[in-house]
């Protein structure tokens, strides 16, 4: 094989761990509108979520290889990212500029396809990201808020690409969780970062332990509030005839306890989607969790 051959494929390698597959687990809340009208057996709304799903990923992606070229300086001072390609240099920040743009042209370009209000709802994803790579992840709070808004926009393009309404109550539990797990990510940056943290992310100066826990615990009380009352609320009794969604609340509640414990007894947190799939106790939470949805709502 030629050196050309071994460079591209080498890039390739790269590219691919640069757009972080493994963070696609994220993008499962575009499909929780599907799980909550109903239409998980839907052959054709279940292909739909699925081509959404797909698409989201793709745009995420972009943004995660935008990410690390706007921040591959400060990456070089993080103990773990350092590492990342772009940062060690190994991947040409040409190479991944154009990866970039291709990403954001092959996502947008199906998804024009697929359904144009879901199209828009993926360049509002990708221009809130944009904004905060460049401003808004230096500013205190909104800076978590932001990442709370694209979670809120996953739930939006799931719904737009099957066409059912938009869950209040959804968009509140995952609003309220997300920034559970962005100020838990924002204390373990500066649990392991400590003195050198605010190198790494400016904003974490405006940031101490004691402000985040106090955080953490109103989100953490105020999801679980949101989830019970969602699940007593007379709407949702109407909706799926029975008051039984209230029985998955222990799962919730474990499941919060659980990340707060991973937090502040094993100093970690700082990548929810590896917590979730290397913590066993807490992966299995989240896999009963939505096993006993299914059953309740699909076989009452």
């Amino acid at each position: 094989m030629s050196v050309t051959a071994t460079t591209t494929e080498s890039r390739l390698v790269l590219l691919i761990r640069t757009m972080r597959i493994q963070q696609w687990t994220k993008n499962v809340f575009v499909l929780s509108p599907l799980l909550f009208s109903l239409h998980l057996l839907d052959p054709s709304a279940l292909m739909h979520a699925v081509i959404g799903f797909l698409l989201f990923s793709l745009i995420a992606s972009s943004i995660y290889i935008l990410n690390d070229i706007v921040d591959a300086d400060v990456d070089r001072s993080h103990p773990v990212k350092r590492q990342r390609p772009i940062a060690s240099g190994a991947l040409p920040l040409g190479y991944a500029s154009a990866a970039v743009a291709v990403l954001f042209a092959v996502a947008i370009g199906l998804a024009m396809y697929v359904h144009r209000g879901f199209a828009f709802v993926l360049i509002g994803y990708f221009g809130l990201n944009v904004v905060y790579s460049y401003a808004l992840k230096r500013a205190v709070i909104i800076d978590v808020m932001t990442i709370a808004a694209s979670f809120v926009l996953r739930i939006v393009a799931g719904a737009i690409i099957i066409d059912v309404p938009i869950s209040e109550w959804l968009l509140i539990c995952t609003s309220l969780l997300a920034l559970f797990l962005g100020f838990s990510k924002r204390r373990h940056e500066i649990t392991v970062l400590e003195a050198d943290a605010h190198i790494h992310r400016p904003v974490l100066l405006e940031y101490n332990t004691y402000f985040l826990d106090q955080m953490i615990s109103l989100v953490t009380a105020s999801t679980l509030i949101c989830y019970i009352l969602y699940t007593v609320d007379d709407d949702t009794v109407a909706k799926f005839g029975s008051k039984a969604l209230l029985y998955t609340t222990p799962f919730v509640l474990y499941g919060l306890f659980r990340y707060y414990y991973l937090v502040h007894q094993k100093k970690t947190g700082g990548d929810p989607t590896s917590e979730f799939l290397s913590d066993l106790p807490l992966l299995a939470n989240v896999i009963l969790w939505a096993a006993s949805v299914v059953v309740i709502l699909y076989f009452r």
